[in-house]
């Protein structure tokens, strides 16, 4: 089963995230699927840019998104688009 979730990139202690299709089986940070847009809480405010086309593609062919990216989906509807 795919997940909607984070994997970590960045340097120690300094990092961001990416929001990333990935099987549910595979490490955090493993060989994904798709990159659907990235999460930087280390900005005032924290940066969070989602492929919105893209996240209810996947949402539509039974991807389940994690805790932390379901509340990212609930407070911003409309995320911005990357392009």
């Amino acid at each position: 089963m795919l997940r909607i979730r984070l994997a970590r990139t960045g340097a120690t202690k300094k990092g961001s995230y990416r929001v990333v299709v990935i099987d549910r089986e595979r490490a955090r940070d493993g060989r994904f699927v798709e990159i659907l847009g990235h999460f930087n809480a280390r900005r005032n405010p924290p940066e969070l840019v989602l492929k919105r086309d893209r996240v209810d593609f996947w949402l539509g062919r039974g991807a389940q998104p994690s805790e932390t990216v379901r509340s990212f989906l609930k407070e911003t509807p409309e995320a911005k688009d990357p392009s």
